[in-house]
């Protein structure tokens, strides 16, 4: 849809790095499973291992899932944006390369109680 403007529209993005007092946005996505209707959005702070960003705060978001106590994520398929990828769980998330507003998917092959029908 097209827009009039009156004067120059100068848009500022309030998502940046800079307004997050050190930490990033990251988001966690459960692939094929349909209860989760997005990624997970989560603020942390860049130095955090990433093993403990999945226990401490993406475990406990997926917990409603009936297939969430089966779920290794030693074990899953991992995207870092839409590139196969693997973590090291012991390294902090700027070791590993996770910036911020930075997507990781995994997948749960064989895990799909609340999956999409049909793939």
């Amino acid at each position: 849809m097209a827009v009039t403007s009156t004067k120059p529209y100068v848009g500022v993005p309030r998502d940046r790095v800079e307004n997050f007092n050190g930490k990033q946005i990251v988001y966690v996505g459960w692939d094929q499973h349909m209860l989760f209707s997005t990624p997970f959005m989560i603020v942390v702070e860049p130095g955090m291992k990433l093993g403990d960003m999945l226990q401490n705060a993406v475990r406990p978001l997926m917990q409603p899932d009936p297939d969430a106590p089966a779920v290794d994520f030693g074990k899953v398929e991992w995207l870092k944006g839409k590139q196969p990828w693997t973590p090291n769980f012991e390294a902090s998330l700027a070791d590993n390369g996770i910036r911020h507003k930075q997507q990781l998917t995994f997948r749960t092959p064989g895990l799909n109680t609340l999956g999409a029908a049909g793939r």
